[in-house]
């Protein structure tokens, strides 16, 4: 889950990562009586999961909380990249100096973590590694031993900066560690850390992306949730353990496995190509378990997609055999009753197949197609979705 930047901003000051102070506003008004509290120059900084907030007109300087209210009513409900803007921020201003880059990030290939720094900080991270990528230090951190203080010098020296700062760097570096370790993060950026006028090392705008999988160790994280923005289909999939992720397209899609449901996005998006251009509406995974309440669970997430003109269920019977499986479909089917209103092609493969593809044959509901192979099931599945969205 990506957080709003002053959820960052708030986990930063409870693990003692230098910051100013910001004070979260809904209203123009929350937005003045922020500004009086804090005093002086602030920052109106609009709060979306979204880069090129600054480019958008969504950051501006205040001198004044009368400008910092008139900041904040141009702001807020601003449409960022898609993305609505429901809360500003206003930071304490800053005396900047100079302006770094730093992060922490998981390394799935080399099962470690990576830590990313540059003196040369506000600015598109993605620009610079591209075009002066010898200004990016790239250091790998030891899951097991973490960043220490001899760990923050030799990032603070592998990224060009001189001597003198190493130990104030290093410091920094280790107090953003902790928020990586402690809060199970997948993602710690401070864009730009700045050093101030005084000589004072700030992280001035982070970012964090924290792994929902710990969330059975980190229970105030579901506090973090913004249920104002979160998608409402999204939600009933996360309250009922459903992994799934909302897609623009016409086909649900239910598997079991997240590699066979990606795989089978990538084979529904290319049947579409001959089908109007339809596309994979979602990702589905059930998991290893495929009951009639999970079956009927994710069935129900899907058909409340009012873009979802078809189904495609693929699974493979591995543990759970394919007559489990079918006969979750058909007592799911019985259990949605008329709210289960559009087709479904269905493919079992594996584990006491026959008898699965028997079952639904008997079955007979006039919704479900069978199909034999993945590209077939696919095909079927686009070609519905097609013929529904014509009809229309």
């Amino acid at each position: 889950m990506d957080l709003y930047e002053y959820q960052a901003r708030d986990l930063f000051e409870a693990h003692g990562v230098p910051v100013l102070a910001g004070i979260v506003a809904q209203t123009p008004e929350e937005a003045k009586a922020a500004a009086e509290k804090i005093g002086g120059v602030v920052v109106v900084k609009a709060q979306v999961k979204v880069g090129g907030r600054g480019k958008a007109g969504g950051v501006k300087l205040a001198k004044s909380a009368d400008e910092a209210q008139q900041h904040a009513e141009a702001i807020l409900g601003m449409d960022i990249k898609g993305h609505t803007v429901h809360r500003v921020m206003i930071a304490q201003g800053a005396d900047i100096a100079d302006e770094y880059y730093f992060s922490i990030l998981l390394d799935r290939a080399n099962r470690d973590y990576l830590v990313m720094c540059s003196k040369e900080g506000g600015v598109e991270i993605e620009q610079l590694a591209e075009e002066r990528p010898e200004a990016l230090a790239r250091v790998n951190v030891d899951p097991n031993t973490g960043i220490d203080e001899a760990k923050g010098k030799e990032i603070a020296e592998n990224a060009g900066f001189p001597a003198e700062q190493h130990d104030q760097l290093a410091h920094a570096f280790v107090q953003l560690w902790t928020v990586f370790s402690k809060e199970d993060a997948t993602l710690v950026e401070v864009n730009p850390l700045v050093k101030t006028g005084d000589g004072q090392i700030i992280a001035l705008d982070g970012k964090v992306t924290i792994d929902e999988n710990a969330g059975f160790r980190q229970p105030g994280h579901s506090e973090l949730v913004d249920e104002q923005t979160e998608d409402p289909l999204e939600a009933k999939a996360k309250a009922n353990d459903l992994n799934y992720v909302k897609l623009d397209g016409q086909v649900g899609i239910i598997g079991n496995g997240a590699g066979l449901v990606m795989s089978t996005l990538d084979v529904v998006a290319y049947a579409g190509e001959a089908h109007g251009g339809v596309k994979p509406a979602n990702f589905l995974d059930i998991g290893g378990g495929a009951s009639a309440e999970v079956m009927a669970n994710g069935l129900d997430v899907i058909l409340g997609d009012e873009q979802v003109e078809s189904v495609f269920v693929n699974v493979f019977g591995g543990i759970t055999s394919c007559d489990a499986v079918a006969n979750g479909i058909v007592k799911a089917l019985e259990i949605l009753g008329d709210s289960a209103s559009k087709p479904l092609v269905v493919r079992l493969d594996g584990n006491n197949v026959e008898e699965g593809r028997r079952i639904l044959q008997a079955a007979n509901h006039p919704l479900v197609t069978t199909a034999d192979t993945m590209d077939a099931g696919a095909d079927k599945a686009a070609e519905l979705a097609h013929s529904a969205r014509t009809d229309k």
